[in-house]
């Protein structure tokens, strides 16, 4: 018997100068046919249901979507699809009882299989709006070892589907290729680049709108989220003050500080995404889960717009930095989990004597209450994800990434570093 195995390549690429803007005009018109295809089948009444069939978009939307756009057939059909795909986890979403919004699609990415590429060891040819574009591989002096040498030189691996995305902080731009490899069942494909746990692993991740904009299970506290409302706050101090003068001159200030602030926080939350996934890396998490952020203004104190739309940007960041590492990113309900103890299970509101300060009223035990939170975001996806799990034998079980170890729905825990022990009462964040 016959298995796949598929993995994802990063390759920079060198993309000629005259011919990045070519790039760029095909990920506009590619996230223009999601996004219209989203429009069309996302059905709120209660006499009509969403469209979830590609068969279907694509005959409606096909002949349309071409006439508006300089895609190739085949890019057209892509972005359908890719739209299709996010209404399809909307409507499971809906079932599941979660709170959910037509999918809206603004990150830089396009998908390219062999009929829209061709692609070569040691460069690629991409379908654009203007034609084919050739872009040379940038690649290391050594590559033994390395994702590039095992799987993009490797002639065992071929090309399948890829996605090419642009680094807006880098002003580059990188195709995650995935390689696929047939063998036989059994057989260890492992490379010496590859670590895998022998059981599915989740990293979840609390947001907040102050303290530490983002928590990891892992305890890792990313970014500043109080550094950010202080920043944001002077552009609002600094617009209302040119604003007041009324002058032409005040009013291209103006634009030009949105466009400088739009920027700032673009860089950040593609910081934050990107520390993120090198934590999922760091602990080979398979998934990494989020609370929903449907309605997270209404429920979430002090959550004004900025956050809700920065978190909805974070997670689209998290979601296809992750697709291309292999790393699958899902939404859970927000339900409890800054109220539940992570370690006896115990649910009050008073297991939450302050904002950031978690103290259970059954067992006592005491940690950042946004590190417990993202412990049980963890839990949640990995409850979901293995429901039926009751006891360790008969196969992989979902685990949740904690700070010195993994724990299982059994509660079975396992120690892998040096870090406090997840039963004491000493959890504290990793950095400040």
């Amino acid at each position: 018997m016959t298995m796949e195995i598929i993995r994802t390549v990063k390759i920079k690429l060198d993309v000629p100068n005259p011919r990045r803007d070519d790039l760029h005009q095909t990920a506009d018109q590619f996230r223009y046919c999601a996004n219209q295809t989203s429009k069309w089948a996302w059905r709120t009444s209660a006499t009509e249901y969403c469209v979830t069939s590609k068969a279907k978009a694509e005959g409606a939307l096909y002949d349309r979507l071409r006439e508006e756009t300089d895609l190739t057939a085949n890019l057209v059909q892509k972005g359908v699809r890719r739209a299709i795909e996010a209404v399809k986890s909307g409507v499971e979403a809906w079932k599941r009882g979660d709170r959910t919004s037509q999918p809206h699609f603004d990150a830089w990415s396009v998908v390219y299989d062999k009929r829209s590429a061709t692609f070569h060891r040691d460069h690629v040819s991409l379908s654009t709006v203007n034609g084919r574009v050739e872009c040379d591989y940038v690649l290391p002096d050594e590559t033994a070892g390395t994702p590039i040498g095992d799987y993009l030189l490797n002639e065992d691996f071929e090309f399948r589907i890829s996605t090419l995305q642009y680094d807006r902080f880098e002003d580059e731009f990188y195709l995650h290729a995935r390689m696929k490899r047939a063998t036989e069942d059994g057989e260890d494909t492992r490379s010496n680049s590859d670590t895998h746990n022998e059981n599915p692993t989740v990293l979840g991740v609390d947001l907040n709108v102050d303290g530490s904009f983002a928590v990891t299970s892992t305890g890792e506290f990313i970014e500043s989220a109080d550094y950010l409302n202080h920043r944001r706050r002077e552009f609002e101090k600094t617009r209302g003050n040119l604003q007041e003068t009324g002058t032409r001159s005040a009013h291209l200030t103006i634009q030009q500080m949105n466009d400088r602030e739009h920027r700032w926080i673009q860089d950040v939350l593609h910081n934050v995404a990107n520390e993120i996934l090198c934590e999922a890396r760091r602990v080979d998490a398979t998934h990494v889960a989020f609370e929903n952020l449907t309605g997270i203004r209404d429920r979430m104190a002090h959550a004004k717009r900025f956050h809700a739309w920065a978190f909805r940007q974070l997670y689209q960041y998290v979601e296809y930095k992750g697709e291309a590492e292999g790393v699958t990113v899902e939404q859970v309900s927000p339900a409890y989990t800054s109220q539940r103890c992570s370690k006896c299970g115990c649910t009050l509101e008073e297991n939450r004597p302050s904002k950031h300060e978690f103290e259970c009223q059954k067992c006592g035990y005491e940690l950042n209450a946004d590190y417990n939170a993202s412990k049980n975001i963890a839990r949640k996806l990995a409850k979901r994800l293995h429901p039926g799990q009751k006891f360790s034998g008969g196969g992989a079980t979902y685990q949740l990434a904690l700070a010195s170890g993994f724990l299982n729905l059994n509660g079975e825990f396992h120690d892998t570093g040096p870090a406090a022990a997840e039963g004491k009462s000493t959890d504290k964040p990793h950095s400040p």
